[in-house]
């Protein structure tokens, strides 16, 4: 059977399942917004328990007779599960109910689809859903899985199902080299910023954790922000300046869910790699969040997936005018910042986030007390293109008294070139 599609606003069932066999359960209430989101009208939500799924149709008899009626009820126009549906489950399923199926996964593909503005976010979404959707083709194809015979109609011998097939694995492959130049791209990007020794800070968070507002406040941008999952999908990168580090350039990438679908993952490599190459990310939690430890469990989950897991974070707990807080620091035993409590929409505690930034990016500074004669007015005079200089006095000698401080990488590369020029140690 084959549905087209509507506009929007489709009336939808929800179903959802305790199942004895899943060691970690997917939320109803998010499963809820995700559908608001995409912009679907819940209608009902049908929820029951079952050890095992039901290999046919995922739920069982009494459970199906269920859901038909709700359809018949409100003239439902599509049935959402808050589960991964095999082909074949869908395919029967739509055959009972007769009305469209669609599963968690293909769910998050649909909103992924409306939200991406970039071309290259335009094409990691068609390759996730055309990778998706290949093994569903037959739903759509079952009255044209045979060859038919007769005059005009004799050749190639080919279905239209292996046509499909064939076109499908065409523009995956098209995709797929276009998404590779676009990795090429950033690469490049990222090299030439690790070249110029720009740091990168990433934002990366539970979706609707409040990153892209957060990020507007940072940068006075003006990205895309609302209340509501995955507002945000192409990544942006902004330069900020920050004290005693210098230029900074801060992502906005899209946001994490529970169980995020592999083949979205695969498909935003490009995008995710802003995450995995970064020199410190700050994880944005939702700090009036009830999910608040669990949503942190799931984005640690997928940082490990794109081996991201390992680069330094430092939380940010957005959100603080919901509570009854101060803006603060959170520190180790070491006094090494840990957490920052600020709020995103008022602005509160931002200045602590960024002192807390560099404390974290500077801890790799170096502090010097230097002592130039006239004739090394060169080497001042770099000191002071890199902004490095904090303090000069002059004495009567002509000796210049610099307070410097820079990166070390800054340091190394200075002292090699003074050593290389002048025969001498800095």
């Amino acid at each position: 059977m084959f549905f087209d599609r509507p506009d929007s606003g489709e009336r939808a069932v929800l179903v959802h399942l305790n199942l004895a066999s899943e060691s970690e359960r997917e939320d109803p209430r998010e499963f809820e917004e995700l559908v608001l989101s995409a912009g679907g009208d819940p209608v009902a939500f049908v929820m029951g328990s079952r050890d095992t799924p039901h290999s046919r149709t995922f739920v069982g008899k009494g459970k199906l007779e269920e859901i038909a009626e709700e359809v018949r009820l409100h003239e439902a126009e599509i049935v959402m599960f808050n589960h991964v549906l095999s082909p074949s489950q869908e395919r029967n399923l739509e055959e009972v109910l007769c009305c469209r199926v669609l599963d968690r996964t293909g769910l998050i593909l649909d909103i992924f689809a409306q939200r991406a503005r970039s071309r290259e976010g335009q094409l990691q979404v068609e390759l996730a859903q055309l990778e998706h959707i290949s093994s569903r083709l037959v739903r759509g194809w079952t009255h044209l899985e045979r060859q038919k015979g007769g005059i005009g109609l004799r050749g190639p011998g080919e279905t239209q199902l292996e046509t499909d097939r064939r076109l499908l694995r065409a523009r995956i492959k098209s995709i797929s080299g276009r998404l590779q130049k676009v990795t090429k791209q950033r690469d490049q990007g990222r090299r030439a910023r690790r070249r110029a020794e720009i740091p990168t800070v990433s934002l990366v968070g539970y979706t609707n954790a409040g990153k892209s507002t957060l990020f507007n406040r940072m940068t006075d941008a003006d990205v895309y922000a609302a209340d509501q999952l995955f507002a945000t999908l192409d990544p942006t990168l902004r330069r900020l300046e920050l004290d005693n580090i210098g230029p900074v350039v801060l992502a906005d990438t899209v946001g994490f869910i529970a169980h995020l679908p592999h083949k979205l993952v695969e498909a935003f490599k490009a995008t995710l790699e802003e995450t995995r190459s970064a020199d410190l990310l700050l994880q944005v939690v939702d700090c009036a969040s009830e999910d608040r430890e669990e949503n942190m469990f799931q984005v640690q989950e997928v940082l490990s997936e794109i081996g991201a897991h390992e680069t330094p974070q430092l939380l940010v707990y957005n959100k603080l005018d919901l509570l009854e807080q101060p803006a603060r620091i959170d520190r180790d035993e070491n006094g090494k910042p840990t957490r920052v409590w600020v709020s995103a929409k008022s602005g509160e505690g931002i200045e602590l986030l960024l002192e807390a930034i560099v404390e974290l990016l500077g801890q790799d500074m170096v502090s010097q007390e230097l002592h130039l004669a006239p004739a090394q007015g060169r080497l001042r005079a770099a000191l002071y293109q890199l902004g490095a200089v904090e303090a000069e006095q002059h004495g009567d000698d002509g000796i210049a008294h610099l307070s410097v401080r820079m990166p070390r990488s800054d340091w190394n590369r200075l002292v090699a070139s003074e050593y290389a020029s002048s025969g001498q140690k800095i």
